[in-house]
């Protein structure tokens, strides 16, 4: 359980320091309005992160438990989709997510239902809970069901360490990135890099998905 649970915290980190559009909109949030506002923002996203694991354990991932080729299907899909990112990372004019984004200013419930609904929007996670989690589930240690909260409980943690991190700081990297347009590409090229070698792992996974127990 401790080898899965390094695994799926070194996955999780990867996937939130990726650009996308939890990061986005929490870092122009956050320097649009302040780190106040960005903080109210990433507890929406947490909740997203809670609903989504919280379905997953008790139902979803028996689907695809019970439907094999639902799960193939989904993986695949998954690994199309970073390949996506990964493509608008380091492709010819490709944006990073600490360049500056103007937004309004917003109430804190509207802050945090936009967070909430931004998660919810996210297929990453969705991708994340239902086609990665199951990969670092020991069926020998019983209770896949406590498992799987376990090890997203990991992930959760993982993405708001590093999410709060980038609120707080978003506007000092945007000030300091700006200068220094290499960082923005060496940044790009990383994020790029780790993407593509997550789908190539998840296109080529031959694991199949475990049901709750």
């Amino acid at each position: 359980m401790t080898v899965g649970m390094v695994g799926i915290a070194l996955v999780s980190l990867g996937m939130v320091l990726t650009p996308g559009p939890n990061m986005v909109y929490l870092i122009s949030r956050s320097i649009a309005q302040g780190r106040r506002a960005g903080l109210i923002s990433l507890a929406g996203v947490v909740l997203g992160f809670t609903v989504y694991l919280t379905a997953t354990c008790l139902g979803l991932t028996a689907v695809f438990a019970y439907v094999p080729a639902a799960y193939t299907a989904l993986k695949l899909a998954g690994a199309a989709y970073l390949l996506w990112l990964a493509w608008n990372a380091v492709k010819p004019g490709g944006t990073s997510a600490f360049q500056t984004r103007d937004l309004p200013v917003e109430r804190p419930a509207k802050l945090f239902g936009m967070g909430l609904l931004t998660c919810l929007l996210n297929p990453k996670i969705a991708i994340l809970y239902l086609s990665l989690l199951p990969q670092f589930i020991d069926p020998s240690m019983g209770h896949v069901l406590l498992q799987s909260l376990a090890l997203g409980s990991v992930q959760i943690v993982v993405a708001t360490t590093v999410n709060g991190l980038i609120a707080i700081s978003a506007g000092a990297l945007a000030a300091f990135l700006a200068s220094r347009p290499a960082w923005l590409r060496v940044q790009r090229y990383i994020m790029g890099s780790l993407l593509g070698g997550f789908a190539v792992l998840m296109a080529t996974d031959r694991s199949k998905a475990l049901a709750p127990a």
